[in-house]
């Protein structure tokens, strides 16, 4: 139920940049989601349908990149992948660690339709 407050603030933002570039319709957004930030990517799909519909926004295809989790060592600035089998640094073996990806979610970009059907092709990104 979290992704209906979230989709709500990707509508806000990008409705909010595609009136300022003078957008006539938004074509695509492209959302990047780490690994562990537990949002589903159908519930995001399902609640766009709904509150997108009667605005400019309305039609357009959300795509969705997931970010792997990676780890920073505190000790040696090593930077890794998790492995699923331990936490500890591949370098030093430290377990002072921080997360230092794949817990991020954000709106990467929007792609914009600034002219009227018959006009040629132009898109933004």
């Amino acid at each position: 139920m979290h992704e209906l407050p979230i989709t709500q603030s990707v509508l806000e933002i990008s409705l909010r940049h595609a009136q300022q570039a003078g957008a006539k319709r938004i074509t695509d957004l492209y959302l990047l989601i780490g690994k562990l930030s537990y949002v589903m990517d159908d519930s995001i799909q399902f609640y766009w349908d709904m509150i997108a519909k009667d605005t400019i926004a309305e039609g357009a295809t959300l795509h969705f990149q997931r970010v792997p989790v990676e780890l920073l060592c505190l000790d040696c600035s090593c930077r890794y992948p998790v492995d699923g089998e331990t936490l500890a640094c591949p370098q030093c073996a430290s377990t002072r660690v921080k997360v230092a990806a794949g817990d991020e979610f954000r709106l990467e970009s929007i792609d914009i339709e600034t002219f009227d059907q018959s006009d040629a092709n132009v898109v933004e990104k």
